[in-house]
């Protein structure tokens, strides 16, 4: 069996430099994505942050009473 060469297109895609919109499509419908992704991930959102907000107020709580405490 012979080996033939087999011709290739090769395709580049550049974009103009006079053209303006390029990043439109990143800033089209931002409310409808961010709706997207929260009600898309909403539950491991509160898996994560849940224990992170409890555990700051408690130390907070726990740091106002020693305050409280050492206060008389």
């Amino acid at each position: 069996m012979g080996k033939n060469p087999v011709r290739m297109k090769a395709v580049v895609y550049a974009l103009s430099p006079f053209q303006q919109k390029v990043m439109t499509g990143l800033w089209k419908d931002i409310p409808g994505k961010i709706h997207q992704k929260v009600s898309e991930n909403w539950i491991s959102a509160s898996l994560l942050l849940g224990p992170l907000v409890g555990t700051y107020s408690y130390v907070q709580n726990y740091m106002e009473k020693e305050k409280l405490e050492h206060r008389y």
